[in-house]
């Protein structure tokens, strides 16, 4: 952790640009790039002596730890306010690990419906398999979750906003609702970001991130990390991770650290340009629905004003007329990008029921409310003015 200025707290943007620093003998600026698989020992006794109990910033293999990987792991920590965190290969990864490390098979799990494809797939496809038990309910009725949790339910687990739709979840009403049946919260804050969102201040005991997203913000590197307790950290979630080959490589976490410097001014330019781009859209011609947590419209909008503060940096748009209607809209933008990441300096707009969340059945995706004429946009730092221009004539041709 860092050092420097150990007599008063630090802010947010000072801890995603200084903490965990870890320099070397050659005093660098810049965080260094361990790209190494292993490490060398003084003596076979000193081999023997770390494998036994390796002790701070002492490493024995690349998929245990690594010294870049741990400067992510701590500045993620510090910013997430989370005692310790476990950098992993991908946020999938890292939903992967948070679920399967704590679950054995009689166990119980209540889950949000509304999911991203993927987090639905480990879910409802792969820890049945292991005997667990999951039940699904509506993530913003708060009587569902009352009634689901059982006393032998272990976890609950939910997407603070879900993916497309936009849906916000109450933290702390269903955080009540778990511990007073003894289970653990687990969160998946993609969308809040640790900028907006304090998520164990709310009652998250363990936070999920796809660091792909807002912590590289560029396109570039695939990443996850899972934010909590030290006990469950290390003592729960890392023998799984590093025996199962879940690990975070050190280059993937050397970018990740430098876009962290940049992350809270790039996320609060994507959520003001996202804010006004869901007021501009709203009564344009060819849309019949803005989604934006950040709109009066938006059914959860005191809740995410209460939490974040903010509405975040994805809408969700409905256009008039179906797929061929989402499709000729996708096909007229010039400036915004089709693809299906989000987070990224470049905006980004994806048609979920063909490509995200195309897996899902149509009747899974029609309870969702992903229909086809749903769109997700993730908005960039592009000019605004660009961005509205080019998204208004899209709507056009509808």
């Amino acid at each position: 952790m860092m050092n420097a200025t150990e007599s008063r707290p630090l802010k947010p943007r000072t801890r995603a640009v200084h903490a965990g620093t870890r320099r070397s003998r050659y005093g660098e600026v810049s965080e260094a790039m361990f790209l190494t698989q292993g490490f060398v020992y003084d003596s076979a006794e000193a081999a023997e002596a770390r494998f036994i109990a390796a002790g701070e910033d002492e490493f024995i293999y690349a998929r245990y730890g690594n010294p870049t990987v741990a400067m992510f792991e701590d500045r993620i920590a510090a910013l997430e306010g989370a005692e310790d965190a476990f950098a992993t290969a991908s946020g999938m990864a890292a939903v992967n690990g948070a679920l399967m490390a704590p679950l054995q098979a009689g166990d119980h799990v209540v889950s949000a419906r509304a999911l991203f494809g993927s987090c639905l797939y480990i879910l409802e496809g792969i820890l049945p398999r292991f005997g667990v038990d999951v039940s699904f309910v509506d993530g913003a009725d708060l009587q569902a979750w009352r009634e689901a949790i059982r006393p032998d339910t272990r976890a609950v687990f939910f997407e603070s906003i879900s993916n497309p739709m936009l849906e916000v979840i109450d933290i702390a009403a269903v955080a009540d609702l778990a511990y007073a049946a003894g289970a653990m919260v687990i969160v998946d804050n993609v969308f809040a970001t640790p900028v907006f969102q304090d998520t164990f201040g709310l009652g998250a005991d363990v936070v999920i991130y796809s660091a792909t997203k807002h912590m590289d913000g560029q396109g570039r590197v695939l990443g996850g990390v899972v934010c909590g307790s030290t006990e469950f950290i290390r003592k729960t979630l890392e023998p799984y991770m590093k025996h199962t080959g879940g690990a975070m490589s050190p280059f993937n976490a050397w970018v990740l650290l430098k876009s962290l410097e940049t992350m809270d001014l790039r996320v609060r330019a994507q959520v003001a340009s996202a804010q006004a781009l869901a007021e501009g859209l709203e009564g344009v011609p060819g849309l019949s629905r803005v989604i934006y947590p950040g709109l009066p419209s938006h059914p959860q909008h005191g809740l995410a004003m209460r939490q974040m503060g903010q509405g975040g940096t994805v809408l969700a748009l409905e256009v008039k007329g179906g797929q061929k209607a989402a499709f000729r809209f996708l096909n007229a933008l010039e400036i915004v990008t089709i693809s299906n990441n989000l987070g990224d300096a470049k905006s980004i707009i994806t048609h979920p029921a063909t490509t995200t969340h195309q897996r899902l059945t149509a009747e899974q995706r029609t309870g969702l409310g992903i229909s086809d004429s749903i769109l997700r946009l993730s908005v960039g730092l592009e000019d605004i003015d660009d961005l509205l221009a080019d998204l208004t004539a899209a709507a056009g041709t509808i």
